[in-house]
């Protein structure tokens, strides 16, 4: 019964706690992942997986063949392996001994979970067809997973579906939350250029084009643009976090420019150029109506994450097998956060998936310097990895 994948997993959980701890204290960032892809060639060596290394920089491949492959069929389960700039503050006996490094998303327990389901999936082989274990670099802002695309991932690796999953403290340890259609969103980032003329600020303010007043009013109009260009059903974010222009201690002296930066998100593109080209149209327009100038640069990040609906249907399926139809979310709702994943969403079709892994005491936010992942976690998201490449491969009767 699928329930026991689960059970078979949680029997070993010394051995995943410990290395999901020790991947815990060593962390790397984006395409310095060299540790990390050690320790994960290390386990499938020991378990005789065959496996390809220097995909997309320092990402590693995986080969599972079923017990049968009639089906010709294959799937690709990723998980993203990449630690964050933040300084860890948990006190923890496995804390980060890289100074200013720190598993604050938890892709420590994401490798960990791949790891538990490939070691579970090559014991049984209980599927028709070849699973691919992609262990991704560089998620967190490096797009690991565009350069694993663009270095051949689905050429070299014929993969038909694409499946991953991220632990969610917001959500309920034992509770899964999988959408048909958007989860994340894409994710940009903006710098608006204001110049105007510079000059004395009590003398002669009237000779001057004030980029501060400017400014102003293109970040009072700006935020109009969702609230009157989007449809209220659709989600879209703009929001401008930081400004720089003049000196503090000139204070009588109006600047030459003014600098303005932020992000915006959304989780349709057609919602994404919305907001693009009436940015643009605004920032352009205010600055010319006070007497100044201004450009947008739109620096496009990572897109939206978008499940397939068939994809994500067997996804639903796989979880209520391993938590119980109950503890499958049954109006999820999508976050404005971005993920690379997308990209390998873009090429093939797939879904991703939110564990939940919230308790008491595993409270702290994704990015928290108080974070840690959810070991008791670990035998659920494997065992969802597992049962989802038994339901998409399985075997003939």
């Amino acid at each position: 019964m699928p329930q026991h994948i689960a059970d078979q997993i949680r029997s070993e959980i010394a051995t995943y706690q410990a290395m999901r701890r020790d991947i815990h204290a060593h962390p790397e960032l984006g395409f310095d992942e060299h540790r990390t892809a050690n320790v994960i060639c290390e386990v499938l060596d020991r378990i005789s997986i065959e496996y390809h290394r220097g995909i997309g920089k320092t990402g590693i491949v995986g080969v599972i063949q079923g017990r049968q492959t009639t089906s010709r069929r294959a799937i690709g389960l990723r998980a993203d392996m990449d630690a964050l700039p933040v300084g860890e503050c948990t006190n923890l006996d496995y804390a980060s001994v890289n100074e200013g490094r720190m598993h604050a998303c938890g892709h420590d327990g994401h490798v960990t979970m791949l790891l538990a389901a490939a070691e579970y999936l090559q014991r049984t082989r209980n599927f028709n067809g070849t699973v691919y274990l992609i262990f991704q670099p560089g998620e967190e802002g490096y797009n690991g997973g565009l350069e694993m695309v663009k270095d051949g991932l689905f050429e070299r690796f014929p993969v038909e579906q694409v499946y991953a999953l991220h632990n969610w403290p917001s959500l309920p340890l034992g509770t899964v939350s999988i959408p048909i259609g958007p989860v994340m969103a894409a994710a940009d980032v903006i710098n608006i250029r204001i110049k105007g003329k510079g000059g004395h600020g009590g003398v002669a303010p009237q000779r001057t084009v004030d980029p501060v007043l400017i400014a102003g009013h293109v970040i009072v109009a700006a935020h109009s643009i969702v609230s009157r260009n989007l449809d209220p059903l659709d989600a879209g974010v703009i929001s401008l976090c930081g400004i720089s222009g003049g000196s503090l201690a000139a204070y009588n002296v109006i600047p030459d420019e003014v600098v303005i930066s932020g992000t915006t998100r959304a989780l349709r593109p057609e919602v994404r150029n919305i907001i693009e080209a009436r940015l643009r149209e605004t920032v352009e327009s205010v600055a010319r109506g006070l007497g100044g100038a201004a450009s947008l640069e739109y620096g496009t990040g990572v897109p939206a994450t978008i499940n397939s609906e068939a994809e994500a249907l067997l996804a639903q399926r796989a979880a209520a097998d391993v938590v119980g139809i109950e503890n499958v979310v049954q109006r999820p709702v999508p976050s404005l956060g971005g993920e690379d994943f997308s990209f390998m969403l873009c090429e093939r079709p797939g879904a991703y998936i939110h564990l939940g892994t919230g308790d008491s005491k595993h409270c702290h936010g994704l990015h928290s310097a108080n974070f840690d992942f959810n070991d008791a976690a670990i035998p659920i998201g494997g065992a969802l990895l597992a049962r989802i490449a038994e339901l998409s491969m399985p075997l003939d009767k």
